[in-house]
């Protein structure tokens, strides 16, 4: 089994991290600010840091993000893209907890009706889940400039999120065609994609996003299976222990999750945001997986 892990730009543990032997690459996700220094001066510090993984790139593409902070009581919230929707319309924060009605779209913001009880910070997804939806454009300004430093800096690996169809790849390979490219599928489009068109190229289950997007929520058991015997390369990615970020005991529901994705074929798993923050929760995290490739390995 192998890992590929979230790192905080300025984390005092990525190297005590990128030596774990489960480790095959860090992911750098572009939502996460770069305040001290250049990007390029970052990446090349990573770089450093983590020798020889991987130094994945994760670009956030067409997925839709929050711009600016949103204090309630609010009615309006800025969007990373310009979109158009049939109104009125539901959308969706936090991994799909909450939810408010979308009166009207403006361009780049969200006319709510009412909006979660809590201040919405910049980078937090949104997603609407209407056939109608049309989002303008694919690389946010933020990716582009990722894009070219990675070119500049040689660093191949780079994952698109809500990948759709080959015109997306497509895009990317215009810009950099040395790329070495990850397919997040994250949404119902993805899904056609894949059963339908995927060819090449490694895929990734991004089951944040993709449990919200799927039509009931048992279905995200297959779409995760069909991904993995279309690529048996294919990366299991969100909600791997997220109760470690809790606690330093994993929920038995956690356990029997990635053991699910074990038998499905899942060999590489990516840890999320949370779970990636405390130099203890992602060490027990990967650990743990360890101990359970272990197991699984001499089970089989």
């Amino acid at each position: 089994m192998k890992a590929i892990v979230t790192i905080p730009p300025y984390a005092p543990f990525i190297k005590e991290v990128a030596k774990h032997p489960i480790v095959s690459g860090v992911r750098l996700n572009t939502v996460m600010p770069i305040k001290q220094g250049t990007l390029e001066e970052t990446l090349k510090r990573i770089q450093v840091e983590i020798k020889d993984k991987d130094l994945w790139i994760d670009l956030k593409c067409r997925q839709l993000r929050v711009v600016g902070y949103w204090s309630p009581p609010f009615t309006e919230v800025t969007l990373s893209h310009t979109i158009e929707v049939d109104t009125p319309v539901t959308a969706y924060f936090r991994d799909g907890i909450e939810r408010a009605t979308v009166l009207e779209v403006d361009g780049n913001k969200l006319i709510m009706q009412d909006g979660p009880r809590r201040i919405i910070g910049p980078g937090e997804s949104v997603n609407i889940i209407h056939p109608s939806l049309k989002i303008d454009g694919y690389f946010t300004d933020t990716d582009l400039k990722y894009i070219e430093t990675a070119k500049d800096l040689g660093i191949k690996t780079l994952m698109l999120s809500f990948v759709e169809g080959a015109e997306d790849k497509g895009a990317l390979q215009q810009i950099y065609p040395d790329a070495i490219i990850v397919e997040k599928i994250e949404s119902q489009k993805g899904m056609d994609y894949v059963r339908e068109r995927w060819k090449s190229d490694r895929l990734m289950a991004a089951r944040g996003d993709l449990y919200i997007e799927v039509n009931r929520p048992h279905e995200i058991i297959n779409a995760v299976e069909t991904i993995v015997n279309k690529d048996p390369q294919a990366i299991a990615a969100s909600r791997i222990f997220p109760s470690l970020a809790q606690s330093g005991e994993p929920t038995s529901q956690d356990i029997g999750d990635v053991d699910s994705l074990m038998r499905m074929g899942y060999r590489t798993f990516m840890f999320g945001d949370e779970i990636c923050m405390g130099r203890e929760s992602i060490l027990a995290g990967l650990n743990l997986l360890e101990a359970m490739a272990e197991d699984y390995n001499a089970r089989h």
